[in-house]
């Protein structure tokens, strides 16, 4: 199964960091930088960020796939080379990266997303793929928060979202000791929603997105922002607020009929 033949997306043909298509309702968002081994450049998330308005802004958008150009690389993550060559000071530059904050604008997409991670996903490249729904691995990719490796720490939500998945213990060993884990460790922990053969990832994602696409479409987001807000409210009000989306929702059929 290739994505070659989709067609792009109306808002991406200027793109060069990125290679969007869409087709019957998904979105598939490629980052493409096989050369820089698909590290985050600017570039590459001003278009994250454009594309990102677009698909929240869709009603005909039912799901969004991310995939890493080529088969080696997800996403290394941060581009050191060009941070390192950056003339800006600190705090311009923590003013535009806390403006930007594109892995949380793929967080709180109301379409369910899901990260088809091909290969090597590290540091902001596993940060991407942990705010996604869902992620499926190739059994060979490799994934970990790698930061503390280069005298760094996790600034994409990664200190947050890894110990969420695979609990504080598990999460606490991979960041401080830079650990990586396959794709079958890592369903076996619970980061991946599974692991197939790299040959047929692509297939296994777009089956995965054309089931989730079929569902009707208001119970999938409203479920998407029960599951995604839950925990930050206090029990009583995440129940009554669970309770009165299950309402609107039978008001919706209701006056369908």
């Amino acid at each position: 199964m290739t994505f070659e033949a989709w067609p792009v997306a109306p808002w991406a043909n200027d793109f060069t960091a990125t290679d969007v298509r869409l087709q019957g309702g998904i979105v598939l968002l490629v980052l493409n930088r096989p050369d820089a081994a698909n590290a985050r450049n600017q570039q590459m998330r001003t278009e994250l960020k454009a594309t990102y308005e677009a698909v929240a802004a869709s009603d005909d958008v039912l799901a969004l796939i991310i995939r890493g150009a080529g088969e080696k690389f997800f996403c290394a993550g941060m581009d050191l080379k060009e941070a390192s060559a950056s003339t800006e000071t600190i705090d311009e530059k923590r003013a535009r990266l806390k403006a930007a904050r594109d892995i949380e604008m793929l967080a709180n997409l109301p379409q369910p997303t899901i990260a088809a991670i091909n290969g090597y996903a590290l540091g902001g490249g596993l940060e991407m793929a942990m705010a996604c729904d869902f992620r499926i691995a190739a059994h060979n990719a490799q994934m970990g928060l790698t930061e503390v490796d280069h005298g760094l720490v996790p600034g994409g939500g990664g200190t947050i979202r890894l110990p969420a998945l695979v609990g504080k213990a598990k999460a606490t060993e991979m960041i401080l000791l830079g650990q990586r884990v396959d794709g079958d460790a890592a369903a076996a922990l619970g980061l991946v929603t599974r692991a197939v053969d790299q040959a047929e990832l692509d297939s296994a994602v777009l089956a995965f997105a054309d089931a989730i696409a079929a569902k009707p479409t208001a119970a999938v987001r409203a479920a998407k922002v029960l599951i995604r807000d839950g925990n930050t409210r206090p029990l009583a009000e995440a129940l009554d607020n669970e309770l009165d989306t299950l309402l609107d929702l039978m008001e919706q059929h209701t006056s369908k009929e």
